[in-house]
C-alpha cells in the first residue's frame, strides 16, 4: 500500500498526520510504501519511532522520500531504510539516532557537541550549556525510569532560512498521563499530565524530587522566544513565544515526543544568575 503523508512540519497538523497514519497502518496493510512532500527533518525522531513499531509488528516499509532524500540521507535516517549515508558538508543535520537506556553517557554527548555544540545558537556561556544538557539528559533519564522503553529516538535540524534549531526525542513508553494515573490512582486527561509534569517539582519517581527535566530549558526557551511542544499519549502542548496552547489528537500516540525549537536570530548573551558576579 502506498500512502502519501505529504509536508511535515513541525505543527500539530503534522504531528496529528503522522499519529493517524500509525494507527491505520499496524491494522491494515503488510508493506507499506511511504511517500514524502517537504519533511522537517528532525521530525525523524517521531517517525522513526512510529516505523519501528511498525516492523515490530512485521510490516514492511519502504520510504521514497522525493525533495527530502538528500537532507534525509545525510542525518542517516535513510540508511535505516537501505540507503546510502550522504556527509553533510554545510553541518546542518543533527544526525538522527536510535539509542538504548543504557546509552545515557553517549547521549549527554551528543546533545552537548551536536545540538548546544552548533555555533548558530545564541551565545552563552558554557557552564550554562552544561544545565541545560543536563536538563534535555534528564528527560531521557525520566524516558528510561518512568516508561519502560527499549529505545530512544533523537534527530535535528538547523533551518537557517526559519532561523530556528530544532531538536526532538521520541520514547515509545507509557506516556505522561498513564504514569501519572498509575504513580497517584488519578484519572486526568494527558493534557492536564503534560502540564502537570511541566512544573518544577513535580515527578512520580517516589522519594525524589525533580520534574521531566524543562525547568531550566524552559526558562532559556522564553527568554529566547523559542518553542517547546510535547506529544504524549493523545495530549499536544506546546509553549511558543511565550503562549502556551494544547489540543486532543484524533488518536493516542504509543509515548511522549519533546521537541525543543531554537531561535537563532537572538543577539543576547545568556548565563546563569549565579554567573553575574563572575562576569561583572
Amino acid at each position: 500500500m502506498k500512502v502519501s503523508l505529504g509536508n511535515i512540519q513541525n505543527d500539530y497538523d503534522s504531528y496529528n498526520k503522522l499519529i493517524n497514519f500509525y494507527h491505520k497502518s499496524k491494522n491494515e496493510w503488510e508493506t507499506i510504501e511511504i511517500q514524502l512532500g517537504w519533511f522537517s527533518a528532525n521530525s525523524c525522531s517521531m517517525l522513526g519511532a512510529l516505523l519501528a513499531l511498525l516492523q515490530n509488528n512485521f510490516r514492511d516499509v519502504e520510504i521514497n522520500a522525493g525533495n527530502a532524500t538528500t537532507i534525509l540521507e545525510k542525518n542517516g535516517f535513510l540508511s535505516f531504510f537501505g540507503h546510502k549515508k550522504l556527509f553533510d558538508s554545510y553541518s546542518t543535520t543533527i544526525p538522527y539516532k536510535v539509542l538504548s537506556p543504557e546509552d545515557d553517557r553517549y547521549f549527554n554527548e551528543y546533545v552537548f557537541n551536536d545540538f548546544l555544540g552548533k555555533s548558530d545558537l545564541p551565545d552563552m556561556s558554557l557552564r550554562l550549556k552544561k544545565k541545560i544538557a543536563e536538563s534535555i539528559y534528564e528527560i531521557f533519564i525520566n524516558s528510561k525510569m518512568h516508561s519502560k522503553t527499549t529505545r530512544i529516538f533523537t534527530c535535528g535540524q538547523f533551518f537557517p532560512q526559519k532561523e530556528t534549531i530544532e531538536f526532538m526525542i521520541t520514547d515509545l513508553g507509557t506516556g505522561i498521563r498513564d504514569n501519572i494515573n498509575k504513580r497517584f490512582g488519578a484519572n486526568i486527561n494527558s493534557i492536564d499530565a503534560i502540564k502537570w509534569a511541566m512544573i518544577n517539582g513535580n515527578t512520580t519517581k517516589k522519594c525524589v524530587s525533580g520534574g521531566i527535566g524543562l525547568a531550566i530549558l524552559e526558562e532559556f526557551i522564553r527568554k529566547n522566544n523559542g518553542k517547546i511542544q510535547i506529544i504524549s499519549n493523545n495530549g499536544f502542548w506546546e509553549l511558543n513565544k511565550n503562549e502556551t496552547n494544547s489540543r486532543f489528537f484524533d488518536n493516542e500516540f504509543p509515548g511522549t515526543a519533546i521537541n525543543i525549537s531554537v531561535n537563532t536570530n537572538d543577539t543576547s548573551h545568556y548565563y546563569l544568575y549565579e554567573e553575574v558576579n563572575d562576569i561583572f
